[in-house]
């Protein structure tokens, strides 16, 4: 099955479905009028589905006896003013966890998943005999918050599906069109993201004595936090820890009685997430002793789980894109410190994960060692035709991999 492709009536009804969800993203959890889209597309093309964790949506492709798979589109936008110019760019609004409205863009990608899976659905039903088995279609909300795999999975995902031998995830990234990332092994970084409040004593800003400064107290906190990674870990450890948000006061002229920071971090497995973890705690607590203040506050906001590529199976998929689009095609330098939750899936039942990116921009993009605006920029803008085209390829690529028929399927 390796060379089955959409046709181009598939590919440029893909493109305008593109389109249209990048103009209308909803934010994680949130997904409700994605959700009935994907339902409505599902149902037109007769394929079984059903809600899971609030806004997913699960498919049941199935085509006779064959082996199960499992096949991951997440569904969400981000809280970002989108700033691409594009003539389909988002002008959508969203309210976010706090009750603040937000625009929201598809600025990772997403949208380019859920038109290609549903693309590469509708190529298997065209082509019945090429393929044999079931294909569980997960298009699963709150990839953005850590909060949608797992949901799933709680809401009994696995009980009402049958359950795969693999379960394969892809993700548009700034690469050249035609080429994909893959390789065994850690894929990306555990990633723990926590809201600190910092208690301090309110007064008057020409009275600081009065005061127990929840500002310089925050302050210190970023900056001793700084040296966990460059002062803690071994230098060839790949870890980050970066405090996004700082917040704190009304009046220039009030010293306020708290400060708020968000911290988000990313280790490379359980070890170092324990002991960066276990730093920031210490930090944070000691800086507040300094400064003799109560101890801060700590919500943990999100936690996604370790994503790691099956050392058997991967293979098997490279080997099937090598045959598909040619080795200079298949990339496997390592991602980055990029987080997924697609792991949940796989780890929740045993279940092995491959996991790859794919391109979506024209190759002159990267003439001279340029790139474009990657994932998460309000400039984000793959190639509809060639997210669209890669995407749909090489889902279709790795799912041959597993369920395509051979002439021996055939003869016998």
């Amino acid at each position: 099955m390796s060379t089955l492709l959409p046709d181009e009536a598939i590919l440029t009804a893909a493109i305008d479905e593109y389109r249209y969800l990048h103009a209308h993203p909803e934010l994680s959890s949130r997904e409700y009028e994605t959700a009935a889209y994907i339902e409505r597309r599902l149902d037109a093309l007769g394929i079984e589905n059903f809600r899971c964790g609030g806004t997913g949506v699960v498919g049941l492709l199935r085509n006779g006896d064959g082996p199960t798979i499992a096949f991951r589109a997440d569904t969400d936008g981000l809280p970002i003013a989108e700033d691409t110019g594009l003539e389909y760019a988002s002008e959508a609004t969203g309210i976010l966890p706090d009750g603040s409205t937000a625009p929201v863009m598809h600025g990772c990608g997403h949208d380019t998943h859920i038109a290609s899976l549903l693309a590469t659905a509708e190529v298997l039903l065209a082509h019945p005999e090429a393929w044999s088995g079931t294909i569980v279609l997960l298009f699963q909300p709150g990839e953005e918050t850590a909060w949608g795999a797992k949901e799933m999975v709680a809401d009994g995902l696995w009980d009402r599906a049958p359950r795969p031998e693999v379960v394969l995830a892809q993700h548009v990234m700034p690469l050249p069109g035609q080429a994909v990332a893959l390789r065994p092994g850690r894929m990306a970084t555990l990633a723990d993201s926590w809201r600190i409040t910092v208690h301090g004593r309110q007064a008057h800003g020409s009275q600081p004595e009065k005061s127990i400064d929840p500002v310089v107290l925050a302050s210190w906190i970023v900056v001793r936090l700084q040296t966990i990674v460059s002062r803690e870990l071994d230098p060839r450890t790949p870890a980050v820890v970066t405090v996004g948000t700082f917040h704190a006061g009304l009046k220039e002229n009030i010293i306020p009685a708290s400060a708020e920071l968000s911290i988000n971090v990313r280790t490379p497995d359980e070890e170092v997430r324990a002991h960066v973890l276990g730093s920031i705690r210490r930090i944070i607590s000691a800086e507040a002793a300094a400064a003799g203040a109560p101890e801060p506050t700590i919500a943990e906001l999100n936690s996604f789980p370790r994503l790691v590529n099956d050392p058997e199976l991967t293979p098997r998929v490279m080997s099937a894109f090598a045959e598909q689009s040619g080795t200079d095609a298949v990339l496997t330098d390592e991602l980055g410190m990029g987080s997924e939750d697609a792991g949940w899936f796989g780890d929740a039942i045993g279940v092995p994960t491959v996991f790859w990116g794919f391109g979506a921009f024209d190759s002159a993009l990267f003439a001279d060692g340029a790139s474009p605006a990657g994932n998460h920029s309000p400039h984000f803008a793959p190639d509809p035709r060639e997210a669209m085209t890669t995407g749909i390829t090489a889902a279709l690529t790795a799912i041959g991999a597993f369920l395509a028929v051979t002439p021996a399927d055939e003869a016998a």
